[in-house]
């Protein structure tokens, strides 16, 4: 891989044919994380979707392995597949076998048998049952709505009502976690630090297992403040960019934020999550793994 550029890891990477008899959802996401480990986190990918029958995914694979032929001189095309229906999935994996051409992987069916193995139970064999609108769905719902109500720092008077309250300064990742952590359920609430205003007087009231502090080191927040000055530069010519400028990059001014935003964690007592050079998923899981300890219960509840 370090051998490639990024727009040649790209090139090499084929186009993914992700066929379902749902909406694909399941395949894309495993196709992105396996396209990821080659450095290419935005893979070409065509989307089959709501199949009603073998014949339809049949036409649809020669077709693209004829088109491929032609355009490419290559008929070799990879599919991600999550076919919950038994007997097309049996009739696909058997026209794959005959053609070798055609890498197909079957995204779901192993997770299944091992599921149903362990427990003693048949799987359900309805598409898209993960997006069946029951009261988990209602939960996460609401959790979504109550993030967005309460995203940087707006009504602080809620504080108490958030399942996760996350602290941290400017461009730590807060938003995007709270999105996160709200799509698996849980209510978020997050409130921005910076050494000019006092935080919220309610933050003093939530529960501290509920309080998490997002840290990230000064060189690495000089540079996310440096490229969001330029980029806020070009898209408002200028204006914006003046008024960030005057400090919000300037290496003095980060170190006296990150220290004031360290000392009130302390007085807190909130558990401090570092952001830098990790996934949005990646922090979140451990915000969880620390969360689910002294809230057992909460996974149960979320579903």
């Amino acid at each position: 891989m370090h051998n490639h550029t990024p727009d040649e890891r790209a090139a090499r990477v084929p186009t993914i044919h992700v066929v379902s008899d749902s909406i694909g959802e399941t395949a894309q996401v495993v196709a992105r994380a396996a396209a990821a480990q080659f450095g290419v986190t935005n893979p070409r990918l065509e989307v089959f979707s709501k199949i009603k029958s073998y014949q339809e995914v049949h036409d649809y694979l020669v077709n693209h392995v004829a088109y491929h032929q032609r355009t490419y001189g290559d008929d070799r095309i990879l599919v991600f597949y999550t076919i919950v229906d038994d007997g097309i999935r049996r009739e696909l994996a058997a026209f794959t076998e005959r053609h070798p051409n055609i890498l197909a992987v079957d995204v779901m069916t192993s997770a299944v048998d091992a599921i149903a193995d362990m427990s003693g139970m048949e799987p359900v064999g309805e598409p898209g049952a993960l997006r069946v609108v029951d009261h988990n769905y209602f939960r996460r719902i609401s959790a979504i709505e109550f993030t967005i109500a309460h995203d940087d720092g707006r009504a602080p008077e809620d504080l108490t009502q958030a399942d996760i309250v996350l602290l941290g300064v400017s461009r730590s990742s807060k938003t995007p976690l709270s999105i996160y952590l709200s799509q698996q359920g849980y209510k978020v609430a997050n409130v921005p630090l910076d050494p000019s205003t006092e935080p919220p007087a309610q933050i003093f009231d939530v529960d501290r297992t509920r309080l998490f502090g997002l840290m990230i080191t000064p060189e690495v927040l000089i540079s996310i403040r440096q490229k969001r000055i330029k980029k806020a530069a070009g898209k408002n010519g200028g204006g914006q960019f003046a008024m960030l400028a005057k400090n919000y990059a300037d290496p003095e001014y980060i170190y006296r934020d990150l220290e004031a935003s360290r000392a009130l964690m302390r007085r807190l007592g909130c558990i401090v999550i570092h952001t830098e050079g990790r996934a949005v998923e990646e922090t979140a899981q451990e915000i969880l793994r620390y969360y689910e300890r002294s809230h057992p219960t909460a996974a149960d509840v979320l579903g």
